[in-house]
């Protein structure tokens, strides 16, 4: 619903819904939750800014990635390094061979600071970095992948094995990464103790502030042409590149752009909790952050928002009882959201909540599509791809 002033957006359905979040995130939470269970909170919506980006990536570009816990993984280790500089001086370090230089590379026998390390002393180079390095990653994977038309499930292998890779690398460097204990003991943001009650319920609200930002980001993105033709290229990718669109560059879009959220909400995460290891880079971990779209709803930005909140909560509850259960409750919940309800979250809300609320508010419910829904399209998209890509050609001409 397009409206004059972005003030009236708030009153309509979907603005609604976006205030409804920031009152639970903003309010209710910091009311009801202790200073641990907040920064808990904290920690899960990190792993929103994934899901949101699988949205875009996955729901609305039908690109499944399998390896976005690598872009989330290289945001959170350019913060820690950052971090880990920082509490490196050689005043703090007197007791080392080598003073002046993280603890495990002095645990590993080196000397001296590699060179890729000297940027991260700087902060605005690092949060150049949380963004950039991801993004040049994803370009370089989705230029390389995209361009010679590698889709699918290839695709998802692919991301998999690249995640795969990276945790191998890590582990294997110990001496330049931390190995398998990562990066840790990360206690000051610019001289701010980040470890303080304080502290972390601030990170709390940035955490917020950014999230809402990347929705924002991300609802512009699939309100306009760009969205549209997203949404087309997933049912139709034949039909758009006739039509004349470059489909590779549209792709490194979307793909870059998920990068770009999985970075911050890496980086965010590094704050949040502390330390930053290889265990969130590799394939399980990618895999837990597609159930949490999966779960909220992968034609959803808010729905990924509440899975990723849902998912990690049932995590933390369900291990602390049974915690060897929780991998095969994992599987049995992605599952069940594949075979029962494949729009998750919020395709039940949709389907069930929202007729009440237009009964309540005595809205007139939107008519269905009178066009049939073409046969290569899939469950849950668009139907009216053959006029909108009409559209798109007269615009283009």
């Amino acid at each position: 619903m397009k409206t004059s002033s972005p003030l009236k957006w708030f009153a309509t359905r979907e603005g609604l819904y976006y205030v409804a979040l920031a009152l639970l995130l903003v309010v209710i939470l910091p009311l009801v939750l202790d200073p641990f269970r907040l920064n808990m909170a904290g920690k899960y919506l990190t792993y929103a800014f994934v899901a949101v980006g699988l949205v875009m990536c996955w729901g609305k570009a039908g690109i499944l990635s399998l390896g976005q816990g690598v872009f989330f993984g290289l945001g959170g280790y350019c913060m820690a390094m950052f971090l880990k500089l920082e509490a490196s001086t050689p005043e703090a370090t007197a007791i080392q061979s080598t003073p002046g230089i993280p603890d495990f590379m002095d645990w590993n026998q080196l000397t001296a600071l590699p060179w890729f390390w000297e940027p991260f002393h700087s902060f605005s180079f690092t949060l150049i970095a949380i963004i950039g390095v991801p993004v040049l990653l994803a370009f370089i994977i989705g230029f390389a992948m995209f361009t010679r038309r590698v889709g699918g499930v290839y695709f998802a292998i692919i991301t998999q094995a690249i995640a795969a890779i990276l945790t191998i690398l890590i582990i294997g460097q110990q001496g330049y990464t931390g190995g398998v204990n990562g990066i840790t003991d990360l206690q000051t943001l610019l001289g701010w103790n980040i470890r303080t009650d304080e502290a972390k319920t601030t990170l709390y609200f940035v955490c917020v502030a950014l999230l809402f930002a990347c929705l924002f980001i991300a609802r512009l993105v699939q309100n306009r042409k760009l969205g549209r033709i997203l949404v087309a290229m997933n049912a139709q990718e034949m039909r758009v590149r006739f039509s004349g669109y470059d489909v590779a560059a549209f792709k490194i879009f979307v793909f870059c752009l998920a990068a770009a959220f999985a970075g911050i909400g890496g980086a965010m995460f590094t704050l949040i909790v502390g330390f930053m290891s290889p265990s969130f880079i590799g394939i399980v971990a990618s895999i837990e952050m597609v159930i949490f779209c999966a779960l909220g709803g992968r034609l959803s930005l808010l729905g990924a928002v509440y899975g990723a909140l849902l998912v990690n909560a049932a995590k933390s509850g369900f291990s602390e009882s049974f915690p060897e259960l929780w991998p095969f409750a994992m599987g049995a919940l992605f599952i069940g959201v594949v075979l029962a309800f494949p729009n998750g979250l919020a395709g039940l809300y949709q389907s069930y909540v929202m007729p009440l609320e237009d009964r309540l508010f005595r809205r007139k419910p939107k008519s269905a599509p009178t066009q049939p829904v073409s046969r290569q399209s899939k469950a849950g998209d668009e139907p009216e791809f053959d006029s909108m890509m009409d559209q798109y050609s007269a615009e283009k001409s």
